[in-house]
C-alpha cells in the first residue's frame, strides 16, 4: 500500500483512540466538576460521547478495509486487526445497544432527572456496564497503539 494510505491508517488510529481518551477521561470529567448543573453536564458528555463513536466507527472502518487491503485475508490473523474489530463491536453494542435505552429512562423519568426518580437503579446499572465497555475500549486501544500494528503488518 502507499504511504499516504498508511500514514492515513496511524492518523485514524490517533484521531480515534485520542478521542476516547480525551473525552472519556478529561473533558467530560472537567465537565461534571465545573458544570453545577449535572442533567445539563450528562446532556452534553452524552453529545460528546456520540461524536466519539461516529468518529470510532469511522476511523475503524477504514482501519479494517486498510488491513484487508494490505494483507488479504491474513488480516484475520493479525492481533491489529482483531483489536479493531473488538472496538468496533464495543462501540456498537454501546452506542446503538446502551444508550438508546439509557436515552429511554431519561425520557421516562421526565419531569424528574433520571437519577432523581424511580428509574435510577435500572439507569445506574446501564450506564455501569456503559462505563465499563467504554473503559474496556479505551484499554484495548491502548493496546492498539503499543503493538504498532499500522506501521507493520504481521
Amino acid at each position: 500500500m502507499s504511504r499516504l494510505t498508511r500514514n492515513l491508517a496511524l492518523l485514524a488510529l490517533t484521531a480515534w483512540v485520542g478521542a476516547l481518551w480525551a473525552v472519556g477521561y478529561l473533558a467530560v470529567p472537567v465537565l461534571f466538576y465545573s458544570q453545577p448543573d449535572r442533567q445539563l453536564a450528562g446532556m452534553l458528555a452524552g453529545v460528546m460521547f456520540s461524536r466519539v463513536a461516529w468518529l470510532g466507527l469511522i476511523c475503524g472502518g477504514y482501519l479494517l478495509i486498510y488491513w484487508l487491503a494490505t494483507a488479504g485475508s491474513a488480516a484475520w490473523r493479525q492481533i491489529g486487526f482483531r483489536l479493531v474489530l473488538a472496538m468496533l463491536a464495543l462501540t456498537l453494542i454501546n452506542h446503538f445497544g446502551l444508550q438508546p435505552m439509557m436515552n429511554e429512562l431519561k425520557a421516562q423519568a421526565l419531569p424528574l432527572e433520571v437519577m432523581k426518580s424511580p428509574l435510577a437503579r435500572q439507569f445506574g446499572l446501564l450506564h455501569g456496564l456503559s462505563s465499563l465497555l467504554y473503559l474496556l475500549q479505551s484499554l484495548l486501544g491502548a493496546w492498539l497503539v503499543l503493538a504498532e500494528p499500522v506501521n507493520r503488518p504481521d
